[in-house]
């Protein structure tokens, strides 16, 4: 397997002199395997832009272009580079795009789709020239064929949302984003005029299963993108509830799983290149041989063969 980034920024694309070293884009992450290079898509951020360039320059050359997209959830970050996806203009293309759905009144077709439309977009949907199929997800493992596996789980974030496990011969590939870690949201003060003593303890025995769950779901991956928006202080100063982890978080959890190597992901748009080197600095000297754990930043252009 190989992953590609070309967009690791969270929340807003920050196009700038102070984002050059990692890059302004939002989520989007290109996953190849097989002798055929089979084309992989985690998420139609800005990042799906130049990904859509650059394969209709490298691929289109050997035949019809066949490309899945997953989609970790339908928030405007993850979403708003669709209709500049180069790909979804040129006849014979086949995508399938797959995804879960919060509401059941409105599928992915209508969620993804109604972006082309003309009261925001030059384009509509039905103009399109590539063949479009959208699938619903939910917590499963679906078998994409020719040795390839992805199994979902869902994440703790404000709207449906979905982690993926690709693995392919012996190796393999997690992310764990948009999430923050699973709260008991129950009063555990017996002063506070809400508590229930039974309630509260059941809050906490939940939120622990579901954080095991999730090193469950990722446990020895060959690489884990983990959402880390935060570091632990502006996370329980102001931002718990906002669907997002912090740093501290996401290294214990990839220590605990016995990752091989975790990338922090959907980088904080107000976060410089000089800020975010110094803290994964500050984080590789805290763990320096403590674990075997490898871990950096992820920035747009970088790619790990697994």
């Amino acid at each position: 397997m190989k992953i590609k980034f070309w967009g690791v920024r969270g929340s807003i694309p920050c196009p700038g002199p102070d984002t050059v070293e990692y890059g302004g884009n939002t989520a989007c992450i290109e996953l190849r395997t097989g002798d055929d290079n089979r084309i992989i898509i985690v998420d139609a951020g800005s990042g799906i832009r130049p990904l859509g360039d650059s394969i209709v320059k490298n691929d289109l050359k050997n035949g019809p272009l066949k490309i899945d997209i997953f989609i970790t959830h339908t928030h405007w970050d993850h979403i708003m580079g669709f209709p500049f996806f180069t790909p979804i203009y040129i006849p014979g293309t086949e995508i399938n795009i797959y995804g879960p759905v919060t509401y059941e009144d409105e599928g992915l077709d209508r969620i993804i789709g109604d972006q082309l439309r003309y009261r925001y977009f030059p384009v509509k949907q039905s103009e399109l020239s590539a063949s479009i199929n959208y699938h619903p997800l939910k917590e499963r493992t679906l078998d994409l064929g020719d040795g390839l596996f992805v199994t979902t789980k869902y994440l703790n974030h404000p709207i449906l949302c979905l982690g993926y496990r690709f693995e392919y011969k012996a190796r393999s590939f997690c992310t764990a984003y948009d999430t923050e870690p699973f709260l008991n949201l129950f009063p555990t003060d017996p002063s506070d005029p809400g508590y229930d003593e039974t309630a509260a303890e059941e809050g906490e025995k939940v939120a622990r299963e579901e954080n095991e769950k999730l090193l469950q779901f990722f446990k020895g991956a060959d690489l884990l993108v983990y959402d880390s928006q935060y570091t632990k202080k502006e996370y329980e100063a102001s931002r718990k509830g906002w669907g997002h982890t912090n740093f501290e978080f996401a290294l214990n959890s990839a220590h605990k799983a016995k990752v091989k190597k975790l990338l922090f992901f959907h980088h904080d748009p107000l976060r410089t290149d000089t800020e975010l080197t110094d803290l994964v600095a500050r984080y590789k000297k805290k763990i320096m041989g403590k674990t075997a754990l490898v871990v950096d930043a992820a920035r747009e252009g970088m790619e790990v063969i697994l």
